[in-house]
């Protein structure tokens, strides 16, 4: 059986944003923006970085499509990946 010690878990220095979960957690969304826990709230609350809440608690997750058009990056998606189209 694995267990590891959630208290002294790190996020890992690089991450790979192919490899992102569809849902983020608040400390997942700062460490990618390089930020604090505490501003991806705030950006939650003034709209900036809408968030999901989950569970009884209210727990936040975010977007991964959300926080990927903040870094400027957007995904393909099959509507763009078409041909484009001519008009006469």
């Amino acid at each position: 059986m694995l267990s590891y010690d959630i208290k002294n878990y790190t996020m890992p220095d690089k991450i790979s944003l192919e490899n992102l979960p569809d849902l983020l957690t608040v400390k997942e969304v700062a460490n990618i923006l390089r930020v604090s826990p505490l501003t991806i709230k705030r950006w939650g609350k003034r709209g900036k970085l809408p968030a999901i809440r989950i569970n009884s608690r209210g727990d936040r997750r975010y977007k991964k499509e959300a926080v990927l058009w903040l870094l400027g990056i957007t995904q393909k998606t099959p509507s763009t990946e078409a041909s484009p189209s001519t008009s006469y």
